[in-house]
């Protein structure tokens, strides 16, 4: 196929001539370089955000106009899809937590912002309650899978919920995974001690993603049979994963990769409140947590990490780098690979023509493997434009 320019924005549409065999092929053309400095990519989706720019989506109080600057921020990294992320919690406390970001999401309108927010993944209750596994997630909220509370659940988010973390080591799991599944919600393997046959179980009951593949997890596992080998070997699960150069090394990611292959695989930030904030304290859920200086998200107080501080941008970067892989492959993590992991429908092949695009314009410094978002597109709309704020700062400073 060619690799010619295959697309540009004009009139807030996607122009765009994709002669794709494969995802890869078409992620491939999308960066192809166009008459400038400029390179253009689907926009990046994120399945897993906890909380971001100093709001955390699991309080049932945030204000709404709060979430949405949160939103607004998360444009400059070039997201222009999300799954705002609920962590084990009381039932009153997630179903508030869903309800309030509903009702956000209503007062938005038909903005940018509103379109960002394309369903809801709860991650957990249903998790092991062992340390390690757990996580951060407090253990005085785990509990077994339960039919009717995610009915329940998916009432108060008006049917939006679209991916739910469980561990399959529950005896009831396969069932709620067939029910999650013929309801059309992506059912995803994470913080789990399940044996190699549960997690076998699961994926022949529906289960399709693992949830940040080698974080919720023991310390210390058997050498040639654990739940993270049985993932990797179990190919109707696509793993996501945490690329920020604290939860997983770089020779665990190639590892996993070379495995999975990278048309299965799925980059996602797991950011929590105090992305694109300062060191300090903050909140995830009933969870106290410390951002620190060196850009770990820690349990208050200890060194248990409590989801992160990554922007996607940034991932994609860092994959290049510790994945080492090319760029082409690393922005199909996060975009026509997220897409399909997490069903978002008109997405899964990045742009087709006349579609209003979801569009990343961006510039690569291959030596210092770093993407930088100069324009992002939601709908056809800019909602962010560096050269643009970077004039109107200059022009405030004189």
């Amino acid at each position: 196929m060619s690799n010619s320019w295959v697309g540009r924005v004009a009139g807030g549409r996607s122009v765009v001539e994709v002669r794709a065999t494969s995802t890869i092929d078409l992620v491939d053309d999308l960066i192809s370089p166009p008459p400038t400095d400029d390179f253009l990519a689907p926009g990046f989706i994120d399945l897993q955000v906890n909380g971001f720019a100093g709001v955390d989506y699991n309080d049932p109080a945030a204000p709404h106009e709060a979430i949405a600057q949160s939103i607004r921020t998360m444009f400059r990294t070039g997201v222009t899809r999300f799954f705002p992320t609920l962590i084990t919690g009381s039932f009153e406390r997630i179903t508030g937590a869903l309800r309030n970001l509903i009702a956000a999401r209503e007062s938005f309108g038909g903005s940018p912002e509103a379109a960002a927010v394309h369903g809801f993944h709860v991650e957990g209750p249903h998790i092991s309650p062992e340390d390690g596994p757990r996580g951060a997630h407090p253990v005085e909220h785990v509990r077994p899978p339960d039919i009717e509370e995610f009915k329940r659940w998916q009432d108060a988010a008006q049917g939006h919920i679209k991916l739910v973390t469980i561990s399959p080591e529950w005896p009831t799991a396969p069932a709620y995974i067939e029910m999650l599944s013929r309801s059309g919600v992506v059912a995803s393997v994470g913080h789990t001690r399940a044996t190699p046959e549960q997690i076998h179980a699961a994926a022949e009951a529906g289960a399709t993603m693992s949830t940040h593949l080698g974080n919720g997890a023991h310390a210390v596992l058997p050498k040639t049979a654990s739940y993270i080998w049985a993932q990797l070997a179990e190919d109707r699960l696509s793993p996501s994963f945490i690329v920020d150069g604290i939860h997983i090394p770089g020779m665990f990611l190639r590892s996993c990769l070379r495995a999975k292959g990278v048309e299965r695989s799925v980059l996602i930030t797991d950011a929590v409140m105090p992305a694109m904030c300062p060191p300090g304290f903050y909140e995830l859920g009933s969870v106290a947590v410390e951002l620190l200086e060196n850009g770990s998200v820690v349990m208050r107080g200890g060194t248990r990490l409590a989801g992160a501080a990554l922007r996607m941008d940034h991932a994609i970067g860092n994959t290049v780098r510790l994945g080492e892989v090319p760029l082409h492959h690393a922005l199909a993590m996060a975009t026509t690979n997220a897409a399909r992991a997490g069903r978002i429908a008109g997405r899964q092949r990045g742009l087709t023509t006349g579609e209003k695009a979801d569009i990343v314009r961006y510039r690569w410094d291959e030596i210092a493997n770093k993407l930088t978002v100069v324009e992002t597109v939601v709908g056809g709309v800019t909602v962010y434009d560096n050269e643009r704020t970077a004039d109107t700062n200059a022009g405030s400073a004189d």
